[in-house]
C-alpha cells in the first residue's frame, strides 16, 4: 500500500479505552462476532479479540485517505486524521455505529490492498454486452474495448467469489441488446490423473486429459488451462459463453478446459479465507450453463436464460468455502416468464433458487394486482422504481430531473439503486446506543460519512467500476436499531395514526399516515448533517460530493452484535428463540454448553450444530411496542415511506411482513406509495412454521425460563477454555449480513 504517512492507534490509546468504554454486546453480540468476524492471527495461535478487530479496521480504512500519499500533508492534517481515527476507534468498539460486515472481515488485511472490491457489500450489472475494459480479467482472445456476452457474467461470477452480492438487470431494453446464439458448442472439461479430483471430476462428466489428447487435436478447439486462480474460473466460464458468438469465437466451435491444477475440495483459500470447494461445482456449472446456450442456437438469450445463467453462477459459488450467494434478478413488470419462472419446481430446486426476483415498474404501472398475487403464493417478485431513484433523492427534496440518471437496478437487498458496475459502500449507526454512549448524533453521523467516503478511493479491479466510482462517489450511510430509537426517544412509534383523504389520481380513498413531526424534524436533521460532512470532506479531499449518502440497509448480522433491532424493520417478536447454526467443529460449542445454552443436531444439514439463543427486544414490555407479527402492513408501508421521504436518499430496504388476512392490501398499497418508495418487498409472517427456524416467537415466561438456564458469560467461559483452537478450518453457516437473510456473509 502506497502510503508516505501512515496513522497507526497506538497500544496506550487502545488500553485505555478498553478501560473507559465497555461494547454494547447484543445478547448474540459477542458470540456472533466471534464466529463470523475475528479473523485467525497465526504469529499468536489464536483469533482476534474485539479490540484488534476495530484497530484493524479503522486502521485500514482512515489510511486510504488518498492525501496520506502526498508528501506535502501538512502536520495539522495529519493530526485531524489521528484524531479522527482515535474518535472513529471508540465509535466503534463501544458498538454505537459499525462499518458494514464486509469491512469488519477484510478492512485492514492485506486482502484489502490486493482488492479494495471486497470492502463493498454489494454489487450491480446490467446483462448486455460490454467491455471488459481495462479490467483485471480480460480473456486472451478478446480485445479490451471488444463487446462480450461474457463480460457481464464474468463480473458476476468475480464479484461473488470475492464474497459480495451482485444484483443484474435482465429488463427488456438490455434482452434486445443481446446477439442471436450462432453456435452450438461441444464443451469438454479434461482432467489429469494427477488430480487429488480426478475420480469426482470424472463422475461430474469430466474426462481423463490423456485419453482425451491422445484421440483429439487441440489445435482445432478452443483451449484453455484454467490456473488455480478466482480469475481462471472466472476466464474458463468466459471461453464457453463466447464461443456461442461468431464475433468472439475465432472460428472454433469446439471448447476444452483443462481443470487439472485447481485445488481439491477442502484446501486452504489465502487471503479470502476458508476452503476450497473443488472442481466438481465447476464442471456441473458449465455443462448446465452451456445447455442453456446451446437450447438458444438461432435466436437471442431471454430474461429467463440470462437469469438463468445467473443462478448456476450463484450456484457454484455457494456450492462450497465461507461465501453465501446473494443475487437479485431484476426483470421487466410485463414480463411473465419471467415472473413465473420460479413455478418450475425442477429448475428451482436445481438452481433458480439462488436470486430474490423483483421487477422494474415506474410511478405510471398500475398492473399491481397480478404482481401481489404472485407475492401472496410465492414472496415474489419485489418492485424497484427505477424512474423514482433517477429523479429524486429524498421525497421531501421533490423531482430533481436526472439527479442520478444513470441508475439501472440495485444491489440484492434493495437499499442502494446503482449504475452498471457500481458497488454499494455501507456504514451504519445505532443511535440509541450512540445516545447512551454520549456521543452526539451529528458526530456519529459524520464520521460515518467520512468511512464511507474514504471506501471510494480503495483499489477497484473493473475499469467499468472505477469510472462509476469516480464519477459518482455514492456512499451509504445507514442507521440500523430505528425503531428501538424512536420508541425509546419519543415514546410511540413514528406513525401516529392514519387520516381518510382521496387520491387525486384515481380519486379512491386512501389512508394517509400522519406522522410525529419529532421524529421527522430529527430524520432530517441527521440527513442534512450527513450531506455537509461529505462537502466538507470532499472539498478536502479534492473530489466530487457524492451523488447519493444516506439509506436504510437491513442489516442482520451487524444489527446482532449491538442486539437492535434491523435496520428499519419490527423486531420479529418481543419475547423469541434465536438459532444460529454452527460447523460441529467450532470451538464455541464447548463454551455455548458449558454455559448452558441448547445444543442439538441441524436437522436439515449434515456437521452442523443449531444452538438456541433466549432474546428479549428493547422495549418488548411498552405498551406502544410493535413486532413483525403484530404491526399491520399499512404501518410498514408508512414507515419505509417515512423513511423514503426524510432520510434516505438512496432507497430503504424493506421487507414488510404480512398476515394471510392483509393479502388483499399490497396491490393498493403498492400504488398508493407508488410515488414514494424505491423498492419494497414483502413476505408473508411464518412465525415457527417449520423445525428449527431461526427466529421462533415465545413468551415471557418462556424467555425467563430459558434465561435462567444460562449459567455464565459465554465470552468468559471461553476465555477460561482458552482461544488457541484453530479457527482456520472453521467454516460459517447459514448466517448473513442482511436480516432477510439474502445478502453476503459479512
Amino acid at each position: 500500500m502506497d502510503v508516505i504517512n501512515k496513522v497507526i492507534l497506538s497500544d496506550e490509546f487502545v488500553d485505555e479505552v478498553k478501560k473507559t468504554i465497555k461494547p454494547h454486546w447484543g445478547e448474540l453480540g459477542w458470540v456472533t462476532y466471534k464466529r463470523t468476524y475475528a479473523r485467525y492471527i497465526d504469529e499468536l495461535g489464536r483469533t482476534e479479540n474485539w479490540s484488534e478487530t476495530v484497530k484493524r479496521v479503522v486502521e485500514g480504512n482512515i489510511n486510504l485517505d488518498p492525501r496520506l500519499k502526498n508528501d506535502n500533508l501538512t502536520d495539522e492534517q495529519y493530526a485531524g486524521l489521528v484524531k479522527e481515527a482515535q474518535n472513529l476507534y471508540k465509535l466503534v468498539y463501544g458498538l454505537a455505529a459499525t462499518p458494514s460486515g464486509r469491512n469488519l472481515w477484510i478492512s485492514g488485511t492485506e486482502y484489502q490492498h490486493r482488492n479494495g472490491d471486497a470492502l463493498n457489500n454489494c454489487w450491480f450489472v446490467a446483462i448486455r454486452p460490454q467491455k471488459y475494459g481495462d479490467s483485471h480479467i480480460v480473456p486472451s482472445y478478446l480485445q479490451k474495448d471488444q463487446l462480450a456476452v461474457s463480460m457481464p457474467f464474468s463480473f458476476m461470477f468475480d464479484q461473488l467469489m470475492k464474497g459480495g452480492g451482485v444484483g443484474f438487470s435482465v429488463v427488456p431494453s438490455n434482452m434486445k441488446l443481446m446477439p442471436v446464439v450462432d453456435n452450438k458448442v461441444d464443451l469438454t472439461v479434461i482432467i489429469g490423473k494427477e488430480s487429488a479430483s480426478y475420480k469426482d471430476a470424472i463422475a461430474a462428466g469430466a474426462v481423463d486429459r490423456e485419453d482425451w489428447l491422445a484421440k483429439h487435436d487441440i489445435s482445432d478447439t478452443r483451449h484453455y488451462e484454467l490456473p488455480d486462480t478466482r480469475e481462471g474460473w472466472v476466464i474458463g466460464n468466459a471461453n464457453m459463453i463466447d464461443a456461442h458468438f461468431n464475433d468472439t469465437n475465432d472460428g472454433f466451435k469446439d471448447v476444452v478446459l483443462d481443470i487439472t491444477d485447481i485445488r481439491a475440495k477442502g484446501e486452504k483459500i489465502k487471503g479470502f479465507g476458508g476452503t476450497a470447494s473443488g472442481p466438481v461445482p465447476l464442471v456441473e456449472m458449465f455443462f448446465d450453463i452451456n445447455e442453456v446456450l446451446n437450447n438458444a442456437v438461432g435466436r437471442k438469450l431471454t430474461s429467463v436464460d440470462c437469469t438463468d445463467m445467473g443462478n448456476l453462477i450463484g450456484k457454484t459459488v455457494v456450492a462450497g468455502n465461507v461465501r453465501r450467494s446473494a443475487e437479485l434478478a431484476l426483470g421487466g413488470a410485463t414480463d411473465d416468464d419471467f415472473i413465473t419462472m420460479k413455478q418450475d419446481q425442477k429448475k428451482l430446486y436445481h438452481h433458480r433458487w439462488a436470486s430474490n426476483n423483483s421487477v422494474a415498474v415506474d410511478s405510471e404501472f398500475k398492473r399491481y394486482a397480478p404482481i401481489a398475487d404472485s407475492i401472496t403464493h410465492n414472496g415474489e417478485p419485489g418492485i424497484v422504481n427505477l424512474e423514482l431513484s433517477r429523479n429524486y433523492g429524498r421525497v421531501i427534496d421533490g423531482y430533481q430531473p436526472g439527479i442520478d440518471d444513470g441508475v439501472e437496478g440495485t444491489n440484492p437487498c434493495g437499499e442502494i439503486s446503482l449504475s452498471n458496475g457500481e458497488p454499494c459502500n455501507l456504514f451504519e449507526v445505532f443511535p440509541l446506543i450512540a445516545t447512551e454512549q454520549g456521543w452526539s448524533l451529528e458526530e456519529a453521523f459524520a464520521l460515518a460519512a467520512r468511512y464511507t467516503k474514504r471506501v471510494t478511493f480503495s483499489n477497484y479491479d473493473w475499469e467499468v467500476s472505477r469510472d462509476v466510482i469516480q464519477k459518482n462517489r455514492r456512499i451509504g450511510v445507514s442507521m440500523s436499531g430505528i425503531q428501538d430509537w424512536i420508541l425509546t426517544t419519543f415514546g410511540n412509534r413514528v406513525v401516529t395514526g392514519f387520516e381518510a383523504t382521496t387520491d387525486p389520481e384515481s380519486g379512491e380513498t386512501i389512508q394517509k399516515p400522519i406522522y410525529d413531526q419529532r421524529v421527522v424534524d430529527k430524520f432530517d436533521d441527521l440527513y442534512h448533517t450527513v450531506v455537509e460532512a461529505d462537502k466538507e470532506y470532499s472539498k478536502a479531499l479534492g473530489c466530487k460530493p457524492s451523488i447519493k449518502h444516506t439509506t436504510v440497509k437491513p442489516s442482520g448480522t451487524v444489527a446482532k452484535l449491538a442486539g437492535v433491532s434491523e435496520g428499519m424493520h419490527f423486531h420479529y417478536a418481543g419475547y423469541l428463540i434465536q438459532r444460529i447454526r454452527f460447523q460441529d467443529t467450532d470451538p464455541l460449542l464447548p463454551a455455548l454448553k458449558a454455559c448452558g445454552y441448547k445444543i442439538e443436531p441441524d436437522v436439515y444439514t449434515k456437521h452442523t450444530m443449531c444452538v438456541e439463543f433466549p432474546v428479549k427486544a428493547a422495549n418488548a414490555d411498552d405498551p406502544n411496542f410493535a413486532s413483525a407479527g403484530s404491526v399491520s402492513i399499512a404501518e410498514q408501508f408508512a414507515t419505509q415511506a417515512f423513511l423514503q421521504t426524510y432520510w434516505s436518499d438512496n432507497a430503504v430496504s424493506c421487507t414488510i411482513t404480512f398476515q394471510p388476512k392483509e393479502a388483499d392490501q399490497i396491490a393498493s398499497l403498492m400504488y398508493q406509495y407508488r410515488h414514494v418508495t424505491k423498492s419494497t418487498s414483502l413476505l408473508p409472517y411464518s412465525g415457527a412454521d417449520f423445525k428449527q427456524a431461526p427466529k421462533e416467537p415465545i413468551d415471557k415466561k418462556v424467555y425467563q425460563e430459558r434465561e435462567s438456564e444460562v449459567s455464565e458469560d459465554v465470552a468468559a467461559v471461553f476465555a477460561k477454555q482458552n482461544d488457541n483452537h484453530d479457527k482456520k478450518d472453521i467454516e460459517l453457516v447459514d448466517q448473513s449480513d442482511c436480516e432477510s437473510g439474502a445478502c453476503p456473509i459479512r
